[in-house]
C-alpha cells in the first residue's frame, strides 16, 4: 500500500492545473459559488458534476477528467445520487496531504 508521502506527488500534479484549483476553491464554499441543485445538498453531498461544468464553461467529458485526477489525488470525492455525481473536497485527507507537502519542502 502507498504511503501518505507517495501521495503527495499525484497531489502536486493534480494541483498544477488552473482550473483544478479553481473547481478545488469553489468546492471550499460551494453556496457561495454554485446555484441550489434538485438533488443533494450542495454542502451535504456535494456539487454536482454538472453545474461543475456549467460553471467552468466546459464539456461533461472535461470536467470529470478534471475531477478524476482530483480523486485520485485525494483532493475530492464522488457520490452517487440517482444518475448525478456529487463532488466535495476531501477536507481530512487534505490536512493529511498539507502536513506531509510540508514535510517534504
Amino acid at each position: 500500500m502507498p504511503s501518505l508521502q507517495d501521495d503527495v506527488e499525484p497531489a502536486f500534479r493534480a494541483l498544477a492545473n488552473d482550473r483544478r484549483l479553481l473547481i478545488l476553491e469553489w468546492l471550499k464554499r460551494p453556496r457561495a459559488h454554485f446555484r441550489e441543485q434538485v438533488d443533494g445538498d450542495l454542502v451535504k453531498d456535494g456539487v454536482c458534476g454538472a453545474l461543475i461544468a456549467e460553471k467552468l464553461g466546459v464539456s461533461q467529458p472535461t470536467v470529470s477528467e478534471h475531477l478524476k485526477i482530483l480523486a485520485q489525488a485525494g483532493l475530492v470525492s464522488a457520490k452517487r445520487v440517482k444518475q448525478w455525481t456529487f463532488y466535495k473536497r476531501d477536507e481530512a485527507r487534505i490536512a493529511k496531504l498539507k502536513a506531509a507537502m510540508l514535510a517534504r519542502i
